[in-house]
């Protein structure tokens, strides 16, 4: 019986150069990856913070001044707890100065509360037939029965739309429009260009308030309105 003779082996030289020749196509596999990668975030537009506008022709005007002295702008979260303790302050500040203070109100639906998209779009969709205060104002009023809630409220919205009497199916249909979600996100998308972190965040004249609580807002526009 013969004895099989071991493979032969390739010589250390041969093998070193094809762990090189391995080495170098993963490498360059990598670098085109990364290119692909730069190439594509060079192509993608950036939303230029020097574009952005605290108040655009579209905004909601809450209050519009006929002897305007000052404007205030609210990117609000209708789900938020504190947009809801500052709301008398807004309702206040509107009722008092409604001759001198423009009020504007800006979505900004924060991504971890389950229906601040939901009850945004619901007050857009109401927007549509002239009915946005009367929506807004009940989203303040009811949030303590559905804010914080982990499943979708829309039929909660819903059911304030028929209390509203809108007509109810231009109201589904501009729910279900996505042209209607994508006006919620326009105003979202700005304001992190104008530096949105939170809610509720002011403008006063287009320049973003530091405060820390209702009685503070009101000192600051009345001081403005003062001036």
């Amino acid at each position: 019986m013969t004895a099989q003779r071991p493979a032969p082996q390739r010589p250390i030289t041969e093998r070193l150069t094809s762990r090189r020749l391995l080495q170098l196509v993963l490498l360059i596999g990598v670098l085109g990856l990364l290119g692909l990668l730069v190439a594509y975030i060079l192509a993608t537009p950036e939303r230029d913070t020097a574009a952005a506008d605290v108040v655009r022709e579209d905004s909601h005007v809450l209050n519009q001044a006929p002897d305007e002295k000052a404007v205030l702008v609210e990117f609000l979260d209708f789900e938020c707890e504190v947009c809801r303790a500052y709301y008398p302050t807004v309702e206040q500040l509107r009722a008092e100065h409604g001759d001198e203070l423009t009020v504007v109100m800006r979505y900004f639906p924060i991504p971890s509360h389950t229906n601040s998209t939901n009850a945004a779009v619901a007050v857009e969709a109401a927007a549509a037939q002239g009915q946005l205060e009367p929506m807004y104002q009940r989203m303040y009023e009811t949030q303590g029965e559905w804010g914080e809630a982990q499943n979708s409220r829309a039929d909660v919205f819903r059911g304030f739309a028929q209390e509203l009497g809108l007509d109810m199916n231009a109201y589904d249909d501009a729910v279900a429009d996505p042209a209607t979600t994508e006006r919620v996100q326009s105003d979202f998308d700005e304001g992190r260009a104008l530096g949105v972190g939170g809610t509720p965040t002011f403008f006063l004249d287009g320049e973003k308030l530091e405060l820390t609580s209702p009685e503070g807002l009101a000192q600051t526009v009345q001081d403005a309105l003062n001036q």
